[in-house]
């Protein structure tokens, strides 16, 4: 390399060809891009935003005994190649129930500011949030009152109007057995 330099091989500054020095006052044009979830809001309907993704709540087993802690995955999917925003009353983005009951609470947990939000999907994305439920149903700020026996429905569902209207909800069947094993 030493002998290309000291041959005079390369010139600086001679002819259009030749390797010259770095102007630092151009900008650099090639890393421009566009905002995706801007472009996703303005150009796409929101009935087809909604139909693009799917909500789907599992659980490892169908039937667990009392007292066990169960564990369920949320998996929220963008089948589409672009990407989709769905806009949301507030800041917080989903929620999880039992039976209806959002967080498995008798009294609300949660107040949200008036502001909205918006939950962004990049081209195929999955997003995917692990909870577990106690068994155990909030009756106030400091009570708790344990499941009784029988079947529960864990659900899922973005923060948006008519959630199950708009297919944004998804929820499985569990049963609570005290004769099923651990």
């Amino acid at each position: 390399m030493r002998r290309i330099y000291e041959s005079g091989a390369i010139r600086r500054d001679e002819g259009p060809f030749s390797p010259s020095e770095k102007d630092t006052e151009r900008r650099i044009e090639a890393m421009r891009s566009i905002n995706s979830s801007k472009l996703s809001r303005l150009l796409l309907p929101n009935g087809l935003s909604r139909r693009a993704i799917s909500i789907d709540v599992s659980t490892p087993r169908d039937e667990y005994p009392l007292d066990v802690a169960i564990p369920f995955r949320v998996t929220m999917r963008n089948s589409m190649p672009f990407p989709i925003t769905i806009p949301t009353r507030s800041p917080l983005l989903w929620t999880w129930d039992i039976d209806g009951m959002t967080d498995a609470a008798h009294v609300p947990l949660h107040d949200p500011p008036d502001e909205t939000d918006s939950l962004v999907f990049d081209r195929g994305e999955r997003k995917q949030f692990t909870k577990r439920w106690q068994q155990l149903f909030r009756v106030s700020d400091s009570e708790w009152e344990p499941a009784e026996p029988g079947e529960y429905t864990i659900g899922a569902e973005l923060n948006v109007e008519n959630a199950v209207e708009k297919g944004l909800r998804g929820e499985t069947t569990v049963r609570l057995d005290p004769e099923t094993d651990a």
